[in-house]
């Protein structure tokens, strides 16, 4: 990664900030989260999938899931066989019944079978971490208490200059710091599917890239 960016930007000052956001906003204007849900509830369920799953698929297999299951009781009372062949397609399916069954379990005895809507509870569920957490606030209840940071989120704000760190928990510390709060859904968001469309793990398209002359890491 340079120093600067061939505009002259310092990375992570706040000119380039503001210019990588404002583009990113005219590239996707519309950004949102790409899990169907209508309750927190299908969120959290839905997120678990997620994991190492397209959110195509998830959104396939979520669309009977939620008519067979409607409360957290539901899916916490489900025989784990029954909900592993329910979530199959999505992979890992033993473990995310698992996660599942024991994240429902604890809204049923903790919190009525609602999901809180602050941070501190959120991250008390079994098998949620700061970024679940962050999703099903800022989606589900638009609260914004941090910044959803994914693999994507993380890599494209490396390679941008607005952190060095590896560690999802640290590289959110940074964003945080970096972006303005009323901010954060929306520019995690839309990094997000700047990761996915163009700034790809192995071979970003930097050449026809929006961002490429405000980006330190851009091979053009």
């Amino acid at each position: 990664m340079r120093d600067t960016t061939s505009s002259g930007l310092k990375p992570g000052s706040q000119q380039q900030i503001q210019e990588i956001t404002r583009r990113l906003a005219d590239l996707y204007p519309d950004a949102t989260y790409e899990l169907n849900f209508s309750t927190p509830l299908e969120l959290l369920v839905a997120t678990i999938l997620a994991a190492q799953c397209t959110d195509e698929r998830v959104n396939k297999v979520t669309k009977d899931l939620f008519q067979k299951y409607h409360t957290a009781r539901d899916y916490a009372s489900a025989p784990q066989e029954e909900l592993e062949e329910d979530v199959r397609p999505t992979g890992f399916y033993r473990n995310k019944a698992k996660s599942i069954r024991a994240a429902c379990q604890y809204l049923v005895d903790h919190h009525n079978g609602e999901v809180p809507r602050t941070l501190a509870e959120m991250v008390k569920i079994p098998g949620v971490a700061r970024k679940t957490a962050n999703v099903i606030l800022g989606n589900a209840f638009g609260i914004s208490e941090g910044f959803v940071v994914d693999t994507h989120v993380g890599r494209l704000a490396r390679r941008f200059g607005w952190t060095a760190q590896e560690d999802p928990v640290k590289v959110e510390q940074d964003l945080m710091r970096l972006i303005p709060p009323q901010e954060w859904l929306n520019v995690a968001h839309r990094m997000i599917l700047h990761g996915r469309r163009v700034c790809t793990a192995r071979k970003p398209a930097c050449k026809s890239c929006a961002l490429a002359e405000i980006c330190p890491s851009a091979e053009v």
